[in-house]
């Protein structure tokens, strides 16, 4: 700034000329500033950290690391973390800045966008709400304010009695994960700590493709929750859930014997796990190099396979033969343009 003073000639001009000489300037880079702000913020995946009252410095100290763990994840792949709940100066409260938050997001049609909910939760058998600083946000509220934002989304509420959320916000363009299977679950959840460390765990990888995805840490995360009631000799009083095709009902992971299901659906749909499966915080490599666009389709071709599976009691065996080559000539093309 001293430099351009200088170069403005301003040197031997009064301080009021001076002023009013680099206003016009000072405005252009703020204005500058501010749309790159923004247009980093509307073109980039995102994820929203939000930390709940802690109600005792216990508490506090442990959610600042979930937090932290989460937030280290979503800078080392690259996007945009806007953290709601730690700032000790805010003119607005937490729920004014969520709010705008999604507001913000909803201008980003199209862009993955990441919900992290860490805290407490309660649930007065009607109701299910999350517990902010000041006035809290229940699960419907929560759905409502999440309408205009048509991105896909990965929700993860780490708070108790937080079962009723994956209810009220299902979508099949959300990935769902709550810390327990019902609202009557009330106790202080432990998942979200495990959940925190598992999103960049080499070790939860089951399917070594070096990344873990939304789905493994999910699985690796209920699975430590348990193992640590079990060893602790205490009564397991959370279980986390899973949803992703948008049913509202969510799978447990001892559903599951690695990433394959120990029991199918009554009328032959697959479990719950397929689009989480398709969801990574940090990509290897290969994953990095490909344009969204290309994960996109190699999505969807994925899924149109396992779509198709579900369906072979009901087509000729012809037909369904056809079908399933034509895909996987297809997906295999993709990963060949892809390089992969």
């Amino acid at each position: 700034m001293i430099e351009l003073w200088h170069r403005c000639g301003a040197g031997s001009l009064s301080r009021n000329s001076r002023v009013w000489m680099l206003l016009p300037i000072l405005f252009a880079l703020v204005a500058h500033s501010v749309r790159a702000d923004d247009t980093a913020i509307n073109t980039a995946p995102t994820m929203i950290v939000v930390v709940g009252a802690s109600g005792v410095e216990q508490f506090e100290s442990m959610f600042a690391d979930w937090a932290d763990r989460w937030i280290a994840a979503a800078r080392q792949a690259g996007l945009q973390v806007v953290v709601i709940g730690r700032d000790t100066d805010a003119t607005e409260t937490d729920r004014q800045r969520l709010r705008s938050a999604f507001d913000q997001a909803a201008k980003s049609p199209g862009i993955d966008l990441w919900l992290v909910m860490i805290g407490h939760g309660t649930f007065d058998r009607r109701e299910a709400r999350f517990n902010l600083r000041g006035p809290d946000i229940s699960a419907r509220e929560l759905a409502d304010w999440l309408k205009p934002v048509d991105r896909p989304m990965a929700i993860i509420n780490c708070a108790s009695a937080s079962a009723p959320f994956v209810t009220a916000l299902a979508s099949p363009k959300r990935v769902l994960i709550a810390s327990t299977k019902s609202g009557s679950e009330q106790n202080f959840a432990r998942f979200g700590d495990f959940m925190s460390q598992a999103i960049v765990d080499p070790t939860a990888d089951l399917d070594k493709d070096d990344q873990t995805s939304l789905w493994e840490a999910f699985l690796k995360a209920a699975r430590r929750t348990a193992e640590y009631y079990s060893t602790d000799g205490r009564l397991l009083t959370e279980h986390a859930v899973l949803d992703d095709t948008g049913d509202g009902q969510g799978v447990r992971s001892d559903q599951f014997r690695g990433l394959t299901p120990i029991e199918q659906t009554s009328d032959g749909r697959p479990l719950d796990g397929q689009r989480a499966h398709q969801w990574h915080l940090v990509r290897n490599v290969s994953d990095q190099a490909l344009a969204p666009e290309v994960r996109q389709k190699r999505d969807s071709l994925e899924d149109a396979i396992l779509k198709l599976r579900t369906q072979k009691k009901s087509l000729q065996p012809a037909e369904y033969l056809n079908q399933l080559e034509r895909l996987l000539v297809e997906l295999a093309e993709l990963n060949e343009s892809a390089g992969r």
